[in-house]
């Protein structure tokens, strides 16, 4: 079982920059590739980017060259580089834990891009 904890949520305005962070409970941290998804009200949760157990990583087409996602493994924790944010970026954001048939989810965190 992993519990997942994001942090680092809140309100900015267009144009400025956030850093979520998600840190993991329990072991074997390392072999998950860990995600955020965000969902904005009335819309379907989508991935925003996601890292591999080696460090590879994706990114969605909107958030491309503004966002960069990392992983501590020493720390247990992933984190989420918001940079540029616009309006649109506004959504509840979500980490995931993944290996094998395994899922889990964080309680999501709140950003709010609005001046």
């Amino acid at each position: 079982q992993v519990q997942l904890v994001e942090s680092g949520g809140g309100l900015v305005q267009p144009g400025g920059s956030l850093r979520l962070s998600c840190v993991a409970s329990g072991r074997f941290f390392a072999i998950y590739a860990m995600g955020w998804y965000r969902q904005a009200p009335g819309n379907q949760r989508e991935l925003v980017a996601r890292i591999t157990s080696g460090g590879s990583t994706n990114y969605a087409d909107s958030v491309k060259g503004r966002f960069t996602i990392s992983r501590d493994n020493a720390k247990n924790t992933v984190y989420l580089q918001m940079n540029s944010l616009k309006p649109e970026d506004t959504a509840v954001y979500y980490c995931n834990a993944g290996a094998a048939a395994q899922s889990y989810w964080g309680q999501g965190t709140q950003v709010t891009v609005s001046s």
